[in-house]
Parts: C-alpha cells; structure tokens; sequence
C-alpha cells in the first residue's frame, strides 16, 4: 500500500495535517505557495527598524481545542485578556463607554447601568450569556470526530440551555434575538458583533450567515473565550512548524500548485517553482489545506465568487492614546474596543457596502497585544511602545477591484476617523515612525489578504461558514462525509483548511478532520 501523503497549504490547518499524518506513519510531502509555512498566522516584523512581532492578519485563539495542541505534541501559551470588550459612546453629549469585563462583575454591572440608564440590560446580558456559556460547554465537543446530526446537536443544546436558545441561534436571523433580548443600541451592537467579523451579511438575513458566524465566536474551547498566544500568532505557526520537522514532514516552499491529476490508487500534484520549474509530488491521498474555490481550480471547475469583507489596519504607537472618555487605554484596548458598531450602524453600514459603496464611518473595533503579551516588543524598542490592530467590518473586497490604492485609502481613512472619533488627542502624535520617516501604519484590504495568503476574496474563512453538524437526512456514507472533509466528485483529495464543514479561524480542526477521515479510510 502506498503510504504517501501529499498536504497542499502550508497555513497553520496544513502544518496539523502534515504533522498528524506523518504521526501516523505516513510519508508526507507539504507544498506551500510562499516562501515560508505559517500562513495567515506567522508573526512578521512589519515595519523598518522596528523589533516587532506583529501577526498581520490572525490575532486570537478560541476554536483551537487543548486536546489537539496535545495531539499534535506541541505546546501552546495562552493568556486570559482582563477586559472581554469597552465600547466608547457619547450620553448626553458627554463620552463615556461600556466596559464588559471578561468575567462580568461589578463594574460592568456599574457601566451597564451609566450607559443605558437601567439595570434591565445587564440582566438581560447575564441571561444570554450564562445560556451561551451552558450552550458552547455542549456544542465543543461536536467540533471534532465525526459529525453529529442536527437533532441529537439540538437535543443536547435545548438540555443544557433551553429550547429558547436553540430557535434564538438555529431557527431564527440574529437578529431578531437581539433586537428582542435588548433595547440599548450599544448593547445590541456590541452583541451584533460576533455575528458579523469577517462575514458579510445583514443580521436579518433568512440565510442565517450571521447565526453561524456568531456560533463559532461563542463555542470555542467550551467556553467561547478569545485568548492571545504569547509570543503572537507566529507563535502557533513557529511551533507547528518546529514539530513538522521534528516528525520529518518534506516541506517545499515557494510551489504554486497548477493542477491535480486524479487516477485509480494515486493523484500527482503538478505545480511550479520560482523559477517556472515544473514540480510534481504523487500519493495515495491529497489533503488540501486551501479553500475550495482553489480546489475548483486544480480540477478546473467552476467556481461562485469568494466574498471577503474586511479592513485590517496594522499600527506601532510610541504610545496607546488618551480616550476622550477618561478610561485608562490600557483598559480600553486591552479587549476589543468597539468603534461605530452600535447595531443600527451595523445595519447601516451593510446597506451601504451591499450598494456598492465604502461605509462612512466604517464599523470597526481593535485590541492592543501589547497589552496582555509585551513578549512581542523587542528590548530596544522605547517604553510605552504599544501596537494597535483595528479590524473593519462590511469592507467586501468587490469595493476594492476598480480601484483598489484609492478604495483602500477611502476605508482606511473611515476606519481611522471612527477610532479618533473617542480620542483626546491626535492620534497621529501617538503613531511610531520607521527608519524611511514613514508612519508605522500598515493597511491591508481583501485583495491584499488574497494576494498575500491566497485567500480568495479575502476571505477569511476561504468561503461561507456552515454548522458544525449534519442534517438529519444527510447521507454520511464515507468517511470524508462524515468528517465533513469532502471534496464533490474526488475519491482522492480530501478538505483540509478553513472551509471545511467545522473549519475557520485559528483552529486546526480543518487538518485534524481530514487526517481523521483518511484514517478512518485506510492505514499506512
């Protein structure tokens, strides 16, 4: 029997394959587009005369189980932010803001009740979310092994959470949950939000794109919780990398893969180097750790339009700055700050984005890592240096195509305006410069994220985000179906990446699931 793999996508969903594979016995050969393995998750030192870290396109950990890391023999440290999130407002014409700690207590009881006038929404809040909690304790465990049905999911939610819960999340557009769960707009916005990062949708839209966005930003780990890798993203990248080649996994980087030839016992990847070179690389299995759209591609298929729909803006600041509101910025940026993403301005801003146009002011929120993992700041750089990542949601990268230096400016700029929008000073005063005088501001738009990782679109998620589970009269007859791994029409190739049935964000399980169903197929 042959016992080649090949693993196409050197992002940190191939590395999991590669290393899982090679664990179990396999000869496994990875080929990578770039120059280097990591993918979106590599940490870079992005600006001139700089000593730091960034991840540039990856920031947070949630879906990326303890279980795998264990799996995989790596180690992974993880840190807790203090703050969940702070939402800078104006009431009554003065600033101020909601702060949500990341274990909700007395002084977020406290900014509830000076932000909305009431205690009702933070009951409210408390109700949600100790259903959510409850509700991701459950829903966890189906993001790994084979997937389980639709009524047994429900089953098991409506017994931890209630019956309610399943129809908010399952049945229903978010939106309507929200709407009747709160009366605060900046309530509402800041519990909008994780049904809308990297998707591009109305929270009412019957297709319930956003319920599904916004179940894999409350499950992860059991708990829901976004924690930082010490050391940044490339942390996670570094160590996958270090224990591919520890198990002796054939990394070739720099191969753009062109096509697959697919036979009875065997399919060859055909692909090029840099210098136009033709590579080949032949096994009994392929595991794609790319989208689906570039799988289409090898096959040449037809492929539906990849819709990527975000800003990412990169800063060094010699320093975070002041709010206007008076909050310490440690505080402030310590979580996700949350920039014009009240719900209304959620919705406002998808009808403009969906009409063609670059929202103004672009909803956006930002983090600083710094904050929680100064690990990233090199020794020299002077105290206080600080960075600061903005993320801006309904930029979709058709926005971009006819003009993108222009189009990328415009967003930038919203973006930018919304966050000084809370500040008591400049924040130009506040951004470092590199060693050619520039400003240490680097803005990537979804063209950029495509060009530069190979996400079509720009999508972060390589393509619409599906439930963690099957329908009930799905037919499961294989075991790439029943890992969610499929690839319509291979006998061969197997899903590895972001866009398989439980992939997306910072996770592993796309490689993990694919390795699962080869296993359950054959042995070497």
């Amino acid at each position: 029997m042959d016992n080649r793999i090949v693993v196409v996508g050197g992002g940190h969903n191939g590395l999991v394959a590669a290393i899982l594979a090679a664990d179990a016995g396999y000869r496994v050969t990875l080929l990578e587009r770039s120059d280097h393995v990591g993918g979106a998750s590599i940490g870079s030192a992005v600006f001139a005369g700089h000593d730091v870290r960034l991840s540039r396109y990856s920031y947070l950990v949630s879906l990326f189980p303890d279980e795998l890391a264990r799996r995989l023999g790596i180690e992974l440290a993880l840190k807790s932010r203090p703050v969940s999130s702070y939402t800078p407002v104006e009431r009554s014409g003065r600033p101020t803001g909601l702060l949500v700690e990341r274990t909700p207590g007395a002084a977020t009881e406290e900014s509830f009740r000076a932000v909305t006038g009431s205690h009702s929404e933070f009951a409210a809040w408390q109700q949600l979310y100790g259903g959510l909690a409850a509700m991701a304790a459950v829903l966890a465990p189906a993001l790994t092994g084979p997937l389980r049905r639709r009524s047994e999911v429900r089953e098991l939610v409506t017994a931890a959470a209630g019956g309610q819960l399943w129809d908010d999340v399952f049945a229903a557009p978010i939106g309507e949950m929200i709407t009747r769960r709160f009366t605060d707009d900046t309530v509402r916005g800041v519990v909008a939000t994780d049904a809308l990062i990297g998707t591009h949708t109305s929270l009412f839209d019957e297709s319930l794109l956003a319920n599904r966005c916004f179940l894999y930003h409350l499950i992860g780990r059991g708990t829901g919780e976004w924690l930082l890798p010490v050391g940044g993203m490339g942390a996670v990248a570094d160590a996958l990398e270090a224990r591919a080649r520890e198990v002796d996994v054939d990394i070739r980087c720099g191969v753009e893969v062109v096509e697959v030839d697919e036979r009875p016992g065997a399919v060859t990847v055909i692909g090029r180097d840099g210098d136009g070179n033709a590579v080949q690389a032949t096994g009994s299995r392929l595991l794609a750790a790319v989208a689906p759209a570039v799988i289409d591609g090898w096959l040449g298929r037809s492929a539906e339009p990849v819709v990527g729909a975000q800003l990412k803006i990169n800063l060094l600041l010699t320093r975070l700055p002041a709010l206007a509101s008076g909050v310490d910025p440690a505080t402030a940026f310590a979580g996700t700050t949350h920039l014009r993403e009240g719900f209304d301005e959620l919705e406002i801003a998808y009808r403009a984005s969906a009409a063609g146009t670059i929202p103004d002011p672009l909803p956006s929120e930002v983090y600083c890592h710094s904050v929680t993992d100064p690990s990233i700041i090199g020794p020299g750089e002077a105290p206080g240096t600080a960075t600061l990542t903005l993320f801006g949601l309904h930029a979709p990268v058709d926005l971009f195509r006819a003009d993108p230096a222009a189009a990328k400016q415009q967003a930038a700029a919203s973006a930018l305006a919304a966050l000084q929008q809370y500040l008591a000073e400049p924040l130009e005063e506040c951004v470092a410069v590199d060693t050619n005088g520039q400003p240490c501001i680097e803005v990537a738009s979804p063209l950029d994220v495509q060009g530069s990782v190979g996400m079509p679109g720009g999508n972060i998620f390589h393509g619409d985000l599906s439930w963690p589970f099957a329908a009930d009269d799905e037919d499961l007859d294989s075991p790439a179906r029943r890992y969610g791994v499929e690839v319509p029409g291979s006998e061969r190739i197997l899903l590895a990446g972001a866009g398989s049935r439980r992939g997306g964000g910072v996770s592993g399980l796309g490689g993990a699931a694919a390795v699962d169903a080869l296993l359950a197929t054959t042995r070497p």
